[in-house]
């Protein structure tokens, strides 16, 4: 299992680094729209919709999608600018992981009414949608720095969870994650922070806007990363929930040894919405 998802990652990631680096605008705008589409079909899979009501939830997801695919190519939609879109929806993703999702994982509720699952993966998927959009604006750079700290948890939560992993985090929700695994990933997360802090200040890209903003904020930005860290995990969990609640265990098979396309991005979607409304209000308040 372990090769078939390194050979996987090792055919996916190219693709994506070329697509973050190089893409113009419009075809990052329609490459980020194919991962949200998939997504949003892989949560019509957890919502059990009566007969009809997966291709209802998907034309409507077409329907929002449209409007945020064309208010960031033309700035503005139906009126409705593009900023506001952003705004707008990573203010819900937050209210959304720092008060609803926590509640719901400690209740282990389960979302029967099929609108409440629908609804609920929209607010889930569209704000990461967001993101990828408004952070790579700012730099590749950017958006990948945010990005990783996702990846470090994970790696980190996964390899000191199989070292020495005893205690079980959510055992009812995955039984497999440990809080010794958690204690991992905020390790490997404040290892990172230095990391990159050194080399945000050593590399080529040190003298970019972005870098220069983010460097004055010392050790908020620290906490920022932790958290997001933290946040991560509430992310795979959130999503292992949803999964359990219909018996399965992964989004989809499209990702051999990954599974699909939200079980890669589960832990995104709770953290990317936090940084893009961090670099929003912190531009604001410094301006």
């Amino acid at each position: 299992m372990l090769i078939t998802r390194i050979l996987t990652a090792l055919v996916i990631l190219p693709i994506v680094f070329v697509a973050l680096f190089t893409f113009p605008n419009w075809a990052w705008d329609l490459f980020t729209a194919g991962i949200v589409l998939v997504a949003c079909w892989e949560w019509s899979r957890f919502c059990e919709f009566p007969p009809g009501g997966k291709r209802a939830y998907f034309v409507l997801t077409l329907v929002l999608g449209a409007a945020i695919f064309f208010s960031y190519l033309d700035g503005h939609v139906f009126g409705v600018e593009f900023a506001l879109f952003k705004l707008f929806g990573f203010a819900v993703s937050a209210v959304f992981w720092f008060l609803v999702a926590p509640f719901w994982l400690y209740r282990q509720w389960r979302p029967k009414p099929f609108l409440v699952a629908a609804i609920t993966g929209w607010v889930v998927i569209f704000p990461t949608w967001l993101a990828f959009l408004a952070l790579r604006d700012g730099s590749p750079w950017l958006l990948l720095s945010f990005a990783l700290i996702v990846w470090v948890a994970d790696i980190a939560a996964y390899f000191v969870g199989k070292s020495i992993g005893k205690h079980k985090l959510a055992p009812a929700i995955s039984p497999g994650k440990t809080v010794e695994g958690a204690i991992g990933a905020v390790v490997g997360v404040t290892a990172y922070f230095f990391l990159w802090r050194h080399f945000a200040s050593t590399s080529p890209v040190s003298h970019e806007p972005w870098v220069q903003d983010l460097a004055t904020h010392g050790w908020l930005l620290f906490v920022l990363f932790v958290l997001l860290g933290c946040m991560s995990v509430l992310g795979d969990l959130f999503e292992s929930w949803m999964k359990r609640g219909v018996g399965m265990k992964d989004s989809s098979r499209l990702l051999p040894g990954h599974g699909g396309i939200l079980d890669r991005i589960d832990a995104l979607t709770s953290t990317l919405p936090l940084a893009g409304l961090y670099v929003i209000l912190t531009g604001r308040l410094q301006s």
